[in-house]
C-alpha cells in the first residue's frame, strides 16, 4: 500500500492524525465496520490534508489500540498492527479483517452498536443489516429459517414440473427436506419462495417498457406494464416473458444461414434475472425486484448490495468471488439447472454480450451497487447510439437555417426597397433637372425657378440642383444689364 497515494477516506480505509484514548468511539465505529463486512484499515498518523504527520509514540499507541480493541469491540475482531516509516515519521496501519462471527458490536456502558461503512464514514446498520449479519454469524442465512406456514396448504406443482422438464427426474417426497424445502411440516423461507402462491408478499416483480429513454418522456409514460407474484420460478419466466415481448430480434442474411441479432442476449438477460431473484435480500420488506425497459437499455434492480458489503463498480467483475445471500436457493435454481453452482453470472453476462454482432465496448454490461440495491445495466445491441441526439441537432440546424433564411429575405427585401427608392430619387432628380433646363430656356431667376418646381427651400435647390448643372456647364450664371439690385442674377441654359 503506497500510503502517499491514498486520497481522502473511502469504504475500504480510515485515516486519523493521532489515536484518540477519550473519545474511542470516534475511530472504534470503523474498526466495527470493518469487521462486520469486507475488512478495511485504520492508518494513525496522517491528517486531513493527506500529510504524514508522524506519531510521536507510536510503541504506545499500538498498545492502547489493542487495548481498546479487546475492552470495546466483542467479539474481537481479527486484527494486524503495523509500523511504516515514511519520511522519518513513523505511521501505525492496524488492518482488520473481515469477521466469521458478526455482528461486531461497539460497546459503550450497556449500548452495543453494530455499524457498517458507507462511503468515508461509519454508520450504524438498520434493523435488516443487523438481522442479515445475525444470520451470517450464526452460519445461517434468510431462506434456511423456518417460517410460519404449513405445508399442507400449499403446492409445488411448478416446481415438480421444472424439475422434470430440466432433467427428466420425478420430484420425490423426501427431495422437499433434502432440498432444505420443508422443516418439521413447516416451510423454510427457501420453500415459501418457490410454493406456487407464494405467501411472501414483497416476493414480487413489477416490469415497465417506458417510452423513451427515461421515466417521464411527457408524452406516454409506459407502453407496458405488468405486476407478477408467486414462486420464484414463474417470476423468472414471467419476467424473461416479459422482456422478449418488449424487444425485438434482427437478423441479416449471409452466404447459406442468417445471423440473429437481438437487442438483448439471453443468456445475458436470464443470468441478470436469475441473479436479482437469489440474491437480492429477502429482509427488505416492502421492496421487489424491478425490470425497467427504455429504447436504450433495460435495468434490472434488486433489493439489497453485495453480500459482502463491498461496492461492485469499485471491484473488477471478472474476479468477484461468489458469496451466496441465500444459499438454499441458489442450490435450489442450481438443481432445477437455472444457474451453474459455481456462480459464473457477472462472467457469463459480459461473456455473451461480447460475442454478439453489435457489440462494442460502450455497451458493455454495467453493474452498480450500494448498500441497499443492486441494479444490472444492459445496453440494447440494436439501439443507433447517438442518433436522437444527432436528429435533434439536425432539427435545430434546420430551424437555424430557415431562420437565417428568413433574415436574409427580410433583408433583401429591405435593399430592393432602398434600391427602388434610390431609383424613385434619381428619377425625381433627372425630372427636376430636366424641368430647370427646360424652364431656363430664357434667363429665369431664382425666386421664379422655385415657384415653377414647387421648392420652398432656396438652400435645396441651390445645393441639390442649381449649383450641380452650374458645375456640369450646363447652365450658367447671368447679370441683367440694368439689375434692379447688386445680388439680382439670372440662370440660363448655356
Amino acid at each position: 500500500m503506497n500510503f502517499k497515494e491514498l486520497i481522502g477516506e473511502t469504504t475500504s480505509y480510515d485515516k486519523k492524525v493521532l489515536l484518540e484514548e477519550r473519545k474511542p468511539k470516534s475511530w472504534c465505529k470503523s474498526v466495527s465496520a470493518f469487521a462486520n463486512y469486507s475488512g478495511g484499515c485504520l492508518i494513525f498518523g496522517i491528517n486531513d490534508a493527506d500529510q504524514v504527520v508522524g506519531l510521536d509514540n507510536p510503541q504506545e499507541v499500538s498498545e492502547k489500540i489493542s487495548e481498546i480493541i479487546t475492552s470495546r469491540i466483542d467479539p474481537i475482531p481479527v486484527f494486524d498492527m503495523a509500523f511504516h516509516t515514511i519520511e522519518g515519521k513513523v505511521i501505525v496501519v492496524l488492518k482488520i479483517e473481515e469477521g466469521k462471527i458478526p455482528p461486531y458490536y461497539y460497546v459503550d456502558g450497556g449500548n452495543r452498536t453494530a455499524y457498517r461503512r458507507v462511503g468515508n464514514e461509519s454508520i450504524p446498520v438498520d434493523g435488516n443489516a443487523l438481522r442479515a449479519l445475525i444470520l451470517k454469524g450464526a452460519n445461517s442465512s434468510y431462506d434456511i429459517v423456518c417460517s410460519q406456514y404449513d405445508k399442507d396448504k400449499f403446492s409445488f406443482s411448478k416446481l415438480k414440473a421444472t424439475y422434470f422438464n430440466k432433467t427428466g427426474n420425478a420430484f420425490n417426497e423426501d427431495d422437499y427436506e433434502s432440498w432444505c424445502l420443508i422443516e418439521n411440516d413447516k416451510l423454510t423461507n427457501a420453500g415459501a419462495l418457490l410454493v406456487d402462491e407464494s405467501p411472501i408478499r414483497h416476493s414480487r416483480l413489477f416490469c415497465t417498457r417506458w417510452n423513451g429513454l427515461d421515466k417521464a418522456s411527457g408524452v406516454i409514460d409506459a407502453l407496458d406494464d405488468r405486476e407478477f407474484a408467486g414462486s420464484l420460478i414463474s417470476l423468472l419466466q414471467n419476467g424473461l416473458e416479459f422482456i422478449f415481448n418488449n424487444s425485438k430480434k434482427q437478423w441479416k442474411k449471409v452466404s447459406d444461414s442468417r445471423i440473429e441479432m437481438p437487442d438483448y442476449p439471453e443468456r445475458s438477460v436470464q443470468e441478470g434475472l436469475v441473479n436479482a431473484l437469489i440474491h437480492r435480500d429477502y429482509l427488505e420488506i416492502g421492496s421487489e425486484v424491478h425490470i425497467d425497459m427504455y429504447d436504450d437499455r433495460l435495468e434490472i434492480y434488486s433489493p439489497g448490495g453485495m453480500y459482502d458489503g463491498s461496492f461492485v463498480q469499485e471491484r473488477d467483475i471478472l474476479r468477484v468471488p461468489s458469496k451466496r445471500r441465500n444459499p438454499i436457493i441458489a442450490d435450489a435454481f442450481n438443481r432445477l439447472r437455472l444457474m451453474e453452482r459455481r456462480g459464473s453470472g457477472f462472467k457469463k453476462i459480459c461473456s455473451d454480450y461480447s460475442t454478439q454482432v453489435n457489440y462494442t465496448e460502450a455497451m458493455a454490461p454495467q453493474f452498480y451497487s450500494d448498500f441497499d440495491s443492486f441494479v444490472l445495466t444492459l445496453r440494447n445491441l440494436n439501439y443507433r447510439y447517438g442518433a436522437q441526439e444527432t436528429s435533434e441537432k439536425i432539427q435545430e440546424t434546420s430551424e437555424k437555417i430557415q431562420e437565417t433564411s428568413g433574415k436574409i429575405q427580410e433583408t433583401s427585401e429591405k435593399i430592393q426597397e432602398t434600391s427602388e427608392k434610390i431609383q424613385e430619387t434619381k428619377d425625381k432628380t433627372q425630372f427636376i433637372r430636366a424641368m430647370i433646363i427646360d424652364f431656363c430656356a430664357v434667363p429665369r431667376s431664382r425666386l421664379e425657378i422655385i415657384e415653377h418646381i414647387g421648392y420652398k427651400s432656396k438652400t435645396t435647390l441651390w445645393r441639390n440642383y442649381l449649383k450641380p448643372l452650374l458645375v456640369e456647364g450646363r447652365l450658367e450664371m447671368t447679370i441683367p444689364e440694368q439689375p434692379k439690385n447688386r445680388n439680382q442674377k439670372y440662370v440660363t441654359v448655356k
